[in-house]
């Protein structure tokens, strides 16, 4: 027989999923949560309108869920955590060039 605990991704094993899943799933969630809204705001954000603006944080919150669940044996909240710090350091190179004018 597979052993779960075994089998799951970082983060749900250091929120002990296996063991309390009812908070360990909370706080999976509200991690993907964060870093999905890093990972929005560091690469694809634009200046909206606060309804269009909430409608999408709205959807994004909702598409969290489904990866919430994938997380538990994935690596997703791994891959975003990459994403973000991908991110950053564009944005720091960027904002580097600006400063230089050579962009």
């Amino acid at each position: 027989m597979v052993n779960v605990e075994d089998r799951l991704s970082f983060f749900p094993a250091l929120y002990r999923v296996d063991v309390n899943p009812d908070a360990g799933m909370w706080y999976l969630y509200l991690t993907i949560i964060f870093l999905s809204i890093v990972v929005y705001k560091l690469g694809f954000a634009k200046k909206l309108p606060p309804l269009k603006s909430a409608l999408i944080y709205l959807f994004l919150i909702m598409g969290c869920t489904v990866l919430t669940f994938l997380a538990v044996f994935l690596p997703v909240t791994e891959g975003l955590i990459i994403a973000a710090l991908i991110l950053i350091i564009y944005k720091i190179r960027l904002r580097r060039e600006q400063a230089k004018g050579t962009v």
